[in-house]
């Protein structure tokens, strides 16, 4: 076939791009100076997830979000470059939240806004392309992130009552004479007060964060991802409900101290370990439902 024929098309597959090491220096120079620039926040942020339980799947995001982009380096390396001076405005726009979070001891602005940077300079040297092919790992991001103290409390506050209600109520099925005054559960022997801690609210957010990545890595299929994601609050709220329940049996049955001892604080793990398998068995169930239909149909 003649090349010239109107009729031919010459396919030509996009070739990765190489790493130009002209780059390194400024790369290096502009991480240093971010280093710098966010010492104290970055600083922050970790001691939040080493003293604060409810925080501590921090450690799980950052790590994730390089997996998800490193698996994705062929795809990214044949996305044309196109920077964009957009990029810049939202450079601007985080320098802007880190002051303002400074001058106002905003630890989540402060924070946030290091997550914006990195939006900015992906766009600004890379252009939205890249940006779009990183915006899962980028938005997971913002997990690490501690919520504010109000938001947290007008999350927790709901989840401690939600908590007594379903513990009042599988006590009385068990048969343990039971009373609730708000977020206190009263029993013959001792009174359960479901606190800010025992809202449930640390295994929300871990087990959530825990979803995603299990999702992401076992499950290819994007509606069901989302569907375990949303599971997860469910199960953590079930799961915690469940918890206070055995907190109140112990109580009752054999030792009050121990309700409120070493057992309270074990029952913590067992049930995030109880939650998480029920994840597990959750996705297990939706895969045989999914093949089971498969072969109905075939």
């Amino acid at each position: 076939m003649n090349p010239a024929d109107s009729n031919f098309v010459e396919c030509v597959e996009p070739r990765e791009r190489t790493w130009d090491r002209s780059l390194l220096i400024p790369a290096v120079l502009l991480t240093i100076l971010i280093g710098i620039l966010y010492r104290g926040v970055l600083v922050g942020m970790v001691e939040d997830w080493i003293k604060d339980p409810n925080f501590s799947h921090g450690f799980l995001v950052v790590p994730f979000s390089a997996l998800v982009v490193w698996q994705g380096r062929k795809k990214l390396a044949k996305l044309r470059l196109e920077p964009s001076w957009f990029g810049l405005a939202v450079v601007a726009l985080s320098l802007a939240m880190l002051i303002l979070g400074v001058l106002g001891v905003e630890y989540f602005l402060q924070r946030s806004s290091l997550v914006f940077l990195m939006a900015g300079l992906i766009i600004y040297f890379l252009g939205w392309r890249h940006f779009r092919a990183v915006l899962f790992p980028w938005v997971f991001l913002f997990l690490m992130i501690p919520i504010p103290a109000i938001v947290y409390n007008q999350i927790a506050f709901p989840l401690q009552t939600l908590a007594a209600r379903m513990a009042t109520s599988l006590l009385s099925l068990a048969g343990v004479p039971v009373l609730r005054d708000g977020n206190v559960i009263r029993l013959p022997a001792v009174s359960l007060e479901v606190a800010q801690a025992c809202s449930g609210i640390r295994s929300l957010m871990s087990l959530g964060a825990l979803a995603v990545v299990y999702g992401y890595l076992l499950e290819p299929r994007a509606l069901r991802r989302a569907a375990l994601t949303l599971a997860a609050i469910p199960i953590a709220v079930a799961a915690n409900g469940l918890r206070v329940m055995g907190t109140g049996l112990v109580g009752y049955y054999w030792d009050p101290d121990k309700a409120e001892g070493f057992f309270h604080t074990f029952s913590g793990w067992v049930i995030f370990v109880a939650s998480t398998m029920m994840l597990f068995g959750l996705h297990g169930f939706i895969s045989w439902i999914g093949s089971w239909r498969k072969h109905t149909q075939g």
